[in-house]
């Protein structure tokens, strides 16, 4: 698969603070891949260094094979960037934002154009008419949104896309990713929100103080961790019985329940063990992506909490 943007041993230093580390990251043409990690992790900084707003200390970026410090202008025709923390112009209107920030990519004009910008105002329920300063930040993203949605890209570069919007405007961005991924466009997805980019994402790269520590396929990344599979406690599905099962590890009994912990290709070995056991309520839970991200980060203070759990950039 042809890659989009390729880096290697990328290092970004300001002053004694190294802020990229040897990042290596590859994103193949057609994917939508997220980009994870918490605040301080480099994120941001490999963006901008992607869209040629910032310069490498050393080590290789490219983004369609070429490199982008030098490259910005002609790069930003095809690519389109979504921030995390949009400001407009405060005086002029959303949708003049909008047609400035399209023709600043090439596009902006034309009934194509017209149409798209039309339908994505409707779908994200904007007003275009207000001023910059009148709108708050959620209105702010939808604007940016709106603006590299109805031109054309073939590599959306989305910082935290949608911080302050809510639930049925995510639903709204999630339909334009599947849209654009199905014209064949590339996503790099920068999000803290987890939830998210396992709904979304085909491959995942976590970063840690500059560098990435975990790259692939969910499915890959699952492999290489512990599914917990529970049932209900019987007379002969008991916890000691459990914990007899081959590669089985943290067996633990609560309120009726017995689960363990196996290496995720072991899980079809003990299938015959539980069928002949007779138990009951059987669950078998992958780990989730909150669960691979801890497996990096478990050993800090956890920035994660509650339901739909987010990150920071």
């Amino acid at each position: 698969m042809t890659s989009v943007i390729q880096t290697s041993d990328l290092h970004k230093h300001f002053g004694a603070a190294r802020a990229l580390d040897g990042l290596d990251l590859t994103v193949g043409e057609g994917q939508v891949h997220g980009f994870l990690g918490p605040n301080g992790a480099g994120k941001s900084t490999t963006l901008r260094i992607l869209l040629g707003l910032a310069r490498a200390t050393s080590g290789q970026a490219r983004v369609f094979g070429v490199e982008p410090w030098r490259n910005a202008a002609s790069l930003h025709r095809r690519i389109a960037y979504v921030p995390g923390d949009v400001t407009l112009w405060p005086n002029i209107s959303g949708g003049e934002t909008i047609d400035l920030l399209s023709r600043l990519r090439g596009g902006g004009q034309g009934r194509a154009y017209r149409e798209s910008a039309e339908r994505l105002i409707a779908a994200f329920q904007f007003d275009p008419r207000k001023h910059g300063r009148a709108y708050s930040k959620g209105n702010r993203q939808k604007v940016a949104l709106i603006a590299a949605f109805a031109v054309p890209a073939e590599l959306y570069i989305l910082d935290e896309p949608t911080s302050g919007l809510d639930p049925l405007m995510e639903v709204v961005f999630r339909g334009e990713i599947a849209r654009v991924r199905q014209a064949g466009a590339t996503v790099l997805l920068s999000s803290h929100i987890l939830s998210e980019v396992e709904l979304l994402c085909e491959r995942v790269s976590i970063i840690r103080a500059g560098r990435i520590v975990d790259a692939g396929t969910l499915t890959e990344m699952r492999h290489l961790t512990r599914t917990e599979v529970s049932f209900a406690a019987s007379p002969i599905a008991t916890l000691a019985a459990a914990q007899a099962i081959p590669g089985a590890a943290d067996a633990v009994e609560d309120a009726g329940r017995v689960s363990v912990t196996l290496a995720s290709d072991a899980v079809a070995a003990s299938l015959p063990t539980l069928g002949a056991w007779g138990v009951e309520g059987l669950r078998i839970a992958p780990p989730s992506l909150e669960e691979l991200f801890l497996r990096h980060y478990g050993d800090a203070p956890s920035p994660i909490s509650g339901t739909g759990s987010k990150v920071g950039r």
